[in-house]
């Protein structure tokens, strides 16, 4: 009987084994490596697109920062023009005196703070309605009139809160009177007094 010893062929399977499991590993480490590789090499680019993005956005950004001073400029002179002529023309539609006076009152409103709601005129005498931030604001504007060539006198007849409490804000609604150039005093009538002295002659 022969007999064939195998443990060579067995230890040779063994290592050939061994050697196919390091290579898998092997291969999947470097596969791995590979993928990660990748993903960072993509990750970074968008990285470098987001920040590209980023980096256009603030540029547009500062343009449209220099815009909007322009246009909250324009907007305030066109606010200014506004509030002139909206008192020229209710000047003028209430038949107010010359046009002098008109810029003068014009001239006195303090910016943004206080607005006119009417205006009449009656013999020389200026009658101002509106709407003021604060009672401060209210005196600004009498002591604007009162320093006005062709404004004589300045006399404020009321002021009155108001609320607004969905604006949490609180305004000071006012009625100012003015004398203007063309105000002029009613003379005064005597009354004549007829002495007991006469009366008493006439009767004889």
């Amino acid at each position: 009987m022969i007999r064939i010893n195998l443990l060579p062929f067995r230890e040779a399977r063994k290592k050939e084994n061994v050697r196919r499991q390091i290579s898998i590993y092997v291969l999947s480490v470097g596969l791995l490596l590979c993928l990660m590789v990748l993903g960072f090499l993509r990750l970074n680019s968008t990285l470098n697109q987001v920040k590209a993005k980023k980096a256009e956005k603030v540029k547009e950004l500062a343009k449209y920062k220099d815009t909007n001073k322009r246009l909250a400029e324009i907007k305030k002179k066109i606010s200014e023009i506004r509030t002139k002529l909206e008192v020229i023309r209710g000047l003028d539609k209430n038949k107010l005196g010359p046009v002098h006076i008109l810029d003068e009152v014009a001239m006195a409103v303090p910016r943004d703070k206080l607005w006119l709601r009417s205006l009449a005129e009656s013999r020389g005498k200026l009658t101002l309605e509106g709407t003021a931030m604060d009672n401060e604001t209210v005196a600004l504007f009498m002591n604007n009139l009162e320093v006005a060539q062709h404004i004589k006198s300045v006399d404020l007849k009321r002021t009155k809160l108001r609320v607004l409490n969905q604006y949490k804000l609180n305004l000071t609604d006012f009625s100012l009177e003015c004398k203007t150039f063309e105000f002029k005093e009613k003379p005064k009538k005597v009354a004549k007094k007829r002495s007991k002295k006469g009366r008493r002659k006439r009767r004889k």
